[in-house]
C-alpha cells in the first residue's frame, strides 16, 4: 500500500510519538509511507528512516487550508497514494479536500484528544472511511460526530520490549549517578507537557505532603513549557521554592529515551486532569514501575482498576497512593510487574500496527 500521514504539529508529543511508530512500523511492513509535516516542525528528524522525496512539506494554518489541500492533492497524484491519514483536527478538512481533489485515495483520521469535534465535521468530511479513536473515551466522543459504522478504536501501542528487556540495575545507577539521587532514595517522576492539564501543580503539592513523611525522597519532573513566556513553568518552580524543596527536585526539559529515567525511578505519577490514552503511564508501565495515575479516562483503560486510580485535582489523595507504594518494597515491585503485564497482553506496538494495517486493507477492499 502507499499511504500518505499528515501532522501539521510543530513540537513532538504523544500524538507525533504515535505517528512516527505507525510510520516506521508500516514501512518495516513493506509498504510505501509518505509525510506531509508543516515547514517549520521540530521533529523531522525522528522520522529519518523515510527518504527526502516522501516527505511534503505543507503549511497547513487552518482547518480550511485550500492552498494546503491543493498541494497535497498534486503530491498524492504524483505519487499514487492510495490511504490519507491524518492526525491533527486542523488537518481533518485540508485531506479530505485534498482527497476529493485528487480523487482516488481513501481518507481515515486519528483522533487523538477527547476534546468533541466541531459538529460541522459531519458534513465537512463526508468522504471519511473511518475515523479512529485511540481509547474507548476518544470512541465515545467521536459518536457525537460520526455513524458508529464510521468508527474503529485502535489503542496506541508501544514495542515494550525497548523498556522491559534491557538491565535495569544497570540504566537506574547510570541516572541516579548523573543527577546526584543517592542509589536508595526514593524517586518519584512525573513526564509531560508542561501545561495546567497535566497536573505538575497537583503533583509538586503532592510532593510537600510526602516530604514530611519521606524527607529522603527526590522528585523529578520531565516536560517543556512550550509557551512563549514559560509562564507555567516559573510557576511551578517559584511553588517548588515557596516550600523548600529545590534540593528535592530535578528539572529535565525532555528526554528522548525514557528507559533510564522510568529504571531510576520507584513510582511514575500521572497527575493528569485530562488523558485520552497516556503513552507515558503505558512506558512506566512496560518497564516494570509502580504507577498512581487519577481518573482520566485513558488511565481507567490502561490499569484497568478504577479503584486504584486518584480523584482529579485531589494532591492529598495523590500523595496518600504514592505514600501507600512507598511503603512496602514488595508491594510496589508486585504492582510494577502487574502493570508491565497489562502492557505486554494488550498494548503492543504490534498489534497496533496489525489492527491498522488491517483496518486499511479493508477500507481499500470495499
Amino acid at each position: 500500500m502507499r499511504i500518505l500521514q499528515i501532522s501539521s504539529a510543530k513540537t513532538f508529543g504523544g500524538g507525533e510519538r504515535h505517528f512516527v511508530d505507525l510510520c516506521r512500523g508500516l514501512t518495516e511492513r513493506g509498504h510505501e509511507v509518505f509525510a506531509a509535516l508543516r515547514p517549520t516542525n521540530e521533529w523531522q528528524k525522528r522520522l529519518g528512516f523515510l527518504p527526502a522525496e516522501k516527505i511534503l512539506h505543507v503549511s497547513i494554518r487552518n482547518s480550511f487550508g485550500v492552498l494546503s489541500a491543493k498541494k497535497m492533492a498534486g503530491f498524492i497524484r504524483d505519487n499514487d497514494i492510495e490511504i490519507v491519514h491524518a492526525h491533527v483536527a486542523r488537518d481533518y478538512i485540508p485531506a479530505s479536500i485534498a482527497c476529493m481533489l485528487a480523487k482516488s485515495p481513501k481518507f481515515v483520521l486519528t483522533r487523538h484528544v477527547l476534546f468533541p469535534l466541531k459538529p460541522f465535521n459531519r458534513f465537512a468530511l463526508k468522504n471519511l472511511s473511518k475515523a479512529i479513536a485511540v481509547s474507548s473515551g476518544v470512541e465515545t466522543a467521536l459518536q457525537k460526530v460520526f455513524a458508529q459504522p464510521k468508527i474503529a478504536v485502535i489503542p496506541n501501542g508501544i514495542a515494550i520490549e525497548d523498556w522491559s528487556d534491557i538491565d535495569q540495575v544497570k540504566l537506574r545507577g547510570e541516572f541516579r549517578s548523573l543527577h546526584g539521587i543517592p542509589s536508595d532514595a526514593p524517586l518519584i517522576g512525573t513526564v509531560g507537557e508542561l501545561i495546567l492539564l497535566k497536573g505538575q501543580r497537583d503533583f509538586v503539592l503532592a510532593a510537600n505532603e510526602i516530604i514530611k513523611k519521606y524527607p529522603e525522597a527526590y522528585f523529578v519532573v520531565v516536560g517543556k513549557d512550550n509557551t512563549i513566556d514559560k509562564k507555567f513553568r516559573r510557576e511551578l518552580k517559584r511553588l517548588v521554592k515557596v516550600f523548600r524543596l529545590d534540593d528535592s527536585f530535578l528539572w529535565l526539559d525532555w528526554v528522548d529515551d525514557t528507559a533510564p529515567l522510568l529504571a531510576a525511578m520507584d513510582i511514575f505519577v500521572s497527575a493528569s486532569h485530562s488523558e485520552s490514552f497516556g503513552l507515558a503511564i503505558l512506558e512506566a508501565m512496560a518497564s516494570g514501575t509502580a504507577v498512581v495515575a487519577t481518573e482520566t479516562e485513558g488511565a481507567k483503560e490502561l490499569l484497568k482498576e478504577k479503584k486504584i486510580l486518584v480523584p482529579i485535582k485531589d494532591a492529598v489523595k495523590l500523595a496518600e497512593r504514592i505514600s501507600f507504594y512507598l511503603e512496602d518494597q514488595d508491594r510496589r515491585q508486585a504492582a510494577g510487574l502487574h502493570f508491565q503485564l497489562l502492557a505486554r497482553e494488550n498494548f503492543s506496538l504490534n498489534r497496533m500496527i496489525d489492527e491498522t494495517e488491517n483496518l486499511y486493507k479493508e477500507i481499500l477492499s470495499r
